[in-house]
């Protein structure tokens, strides 16, 4: 007997799609080539826990980008990507040096510490960007038991003050770890971002420089929900299975992360996605460099722009258009931009910006 679909919904939509806001990538919908590949997916049963099609062939469309020795493990979200990684690459001894600014640090509810064990080591940065100087104030003690064992660095691309790091950059930090006997975790949950602001494939600043994991972001990009841990370095992930299981991050239909991956970067969506939420923050930055009293703070080489204004304009500018205080003592905001931002939205939020700051 053939399995008969129901065709009803009683589901309504409870949002206004015209609303848009610069709070954050992770506002925006889902990009409709992911929802197609999703429908495509659907339908009949396919093995659970990773054994699927999709997840098998996942892992050939990450070679074309990560080398072949890259292998790719679906997770849920991007904190569960980031502990399972740094479990991955330390002992329960072990601390993981990363930037002050770092989302490890400061926006993920302290799981890596909470969840994994594990010691941070941080590092005030003037741009969000660590180097190896940097590294080495925190690079040191590994004899003293009284101290957390520095094992892993952990950089972002890009930081999460908007900045990128060059290939040069992130090599010279692989080589620095590695000569001290450290690994290199890759927080990439705007990895297409950073390649498309520096016009290069995303394995010329992760595998061709030697980091050991990648966080790949996938929600951030136009993904419905899910993000991959690459693993580079095949020694480290002997027991990711097991490490995946264990932070709770092992999806049963994994087919369904697995095929929103292969519509992100089979082709060239990713790229597209990426490419457009840049230009959409070069377009605000632009715009807001033309208005008195407000100040760009950061270079503005991704999809993020950090701004500084007066108090009570960010408030009133609130009502009008959604985005986050950075530090609201000091009146620093951040505009996000995503691969659904329109330059109709842009000037939009520009006009509303000059109003408000004429009053």
């Amino acid at each position: 007997m053939t399995a008969a679909y129901p065709t009803r919904t009683d589901a309504r939509r409870h949002h206004d799609p015209s609303v848009r806001g610069f709070a954050s990538d992770n506002y925006a919908g889902a990009h409709p080539e992911v929802l197609a590949a999703l429908a495509l997916a659907n339908g009949g049963h396919q093995i659970a826990y990773g054994e699927d099609d999709y997840t098998d062939h996942l892992q050939r469309v990450m070679h074309s980008h990560f080398g072949p020795t890259a292998e790719a493990f679906p997770v849920f979200n991007g904190t569960g990507a980031n502990v399972t990684a740094l479990q991955a690459l330390a002992d329960r001894w072990g601390a993981v040096i990363c930037a002050e600014s770092a989302h490890i640090n400061v926006d993920e509810g302290g799981a890596p510490e909470r969840m994994a064990g594990l010691k941070l080591l941080t590092v005030p940065t003037p741009d969000g960007k660590l180097t190896p100087e940097l590294i080495d104030r925190q690079a040191f003690g590994w004899d003293d038991e009284h101290r957390a064992m520095p094992q892993v660095v952990s950089l972002a691309q890009n930081t999460e003050l908007g900045t990128v790091y060059t290939p040069d950059e992130i090599r010279a930090i692989v080589d620095h770890a590695h000569g001290l006997g450290m690994k290199v975790h890759l927080d990439g949950a705007r990895l297409a971002n950073a390649a498309a602001s520096l016009d290069v494939p995303m394995r010329a600043f992760t595998n061709a420089v030697g980091v050991d994991v990648v966080s790949l972001g996938g929600t951030k990009n136009g993904l419905l929900f899910g993000e991959a841990l690459v693993v580079l370095n095949p020694e480290v992930g002997r027991h990711m299975r097991h490490l995946r299981k264990m932070s709770m991050q092992l999806a049963s239909k994994m087919r369904f992360v697995s095929v929103q991956f292969e519509a992100l970067l089979a082709k060239d969506l990713w790229l597209r996605s990426a490419r457009h939420a840049n230009a959409m923050a070069r377009r605000l930055a632009d715009g807001v460099r033309s208005v008195d009293g407000v100040e760009i703070l950061y270079p503005v080489q991704a999809n993020a722009v950090f701004a500084r204004l007066p108090h009570d304009v960010s408030l009133r500018l609130q009502k009008r258009f959604r985005f986050y205080f950075w530090d609201e003592a000091a009146g620093d905001v951040r505009w996000m931009c995503s691969f659904d931002t329109t330059e109709d939205d842009v000037d939009a939020f520009l006009l509303a910006l000059k109003e408000e700051m004429a009053r």
